[in-house]
């Protein structure tokens, strides 16, 4: 896989991520009961010290919910919300503006499951958005969820892959209206196993080479 993405490239994965973003506005309006609009803002393919530097840096908290991808595809999702993104999500959800989102050990279960479930809606429709494109069969198992420092969380998760590529596919995502802080943004990580980025790439109908 080349250090950039090809016009082609980037346009497919930005038009996935927008069909994705349009299918998850539904249905966290749906599960909100208030209008929600969420974007696409980019979609690149950055290094692992890229990933942390747009999440804060290694040394920033983040909660991380992630995802094993399993299917004509293998690899790992992750969903990545700021403390502030995730708990003002989860304050309007619950209709609880006391809630403080710090450290997982001090979360009830409902949060936990509100963290859960829009990750699983998101994660979601980016999945199945993939799946219509390409034709290929892609699924993901239970959600993890983690809240610790990002590198904790994601060069754990990466290290694997980086032995082979250093690369991941970053789709960042940007959460708006009335009833949601303005510009709550989230980023979308898909980490295909190495073995599986040419058949990920000929279905979009690039080549990983190009």
């Amino acid at each position: 896989m080349s250090d950039d993405l090809s016009n082609l490239e980037n346009d497919i994965l930005r038009e996935i991520g927008n069909i994705g973003a349009g299918n998850a506005t539904t249905s966290m309006a749906s599960l909100m009961n208030k209008e929600i609009n969420m974007e696409v803002p980019y979609v690149h393919l950055l290094t692992i010290n890229e990933i942390m530097d747009i999440v804060g840096g290694p040394e920033e908290i983040i909660v991380t919910t992630f995802f094993k991808v399993e299917g004509d595809i293998t690899g790992t999702v992750y969903f990545l919300l700021s403390l502030e993104e995730a708990t003002s999500i989860v304050r309007e959800m619950l209709k609880d503006d006391t809630i403080e989102i710090n450290v997982l050990e001090e979360l009830d279960e409902m949060v936990m499951s509100v963290l859960k479930e829009v990750a699983n809606i998101v994660v979601g429709a980016y999945i199945s958005a993939l799946a219509d494109f390409t034709k290929i069969n892609i699924q993901t198992t239970v959600p993890f969820l983690s809240i610790d420092m990002a590198a904790a969380t994601l060069v754990t998760g990466l290290i694997e892959f980086s032995r082979e590529s250093d690369h991941a596919i970053l789709i960042g995502s940007e959460f708006s209206g009335q009833e949601v802080k303005k510009h709550a943004q989230s980023h979308f990580l898909l980490v295909p196993d190495f073995d599986s980025i040419p058949t990920l790439f000929r279905a979009l109908g690039v080549h990983a080479d190009e």
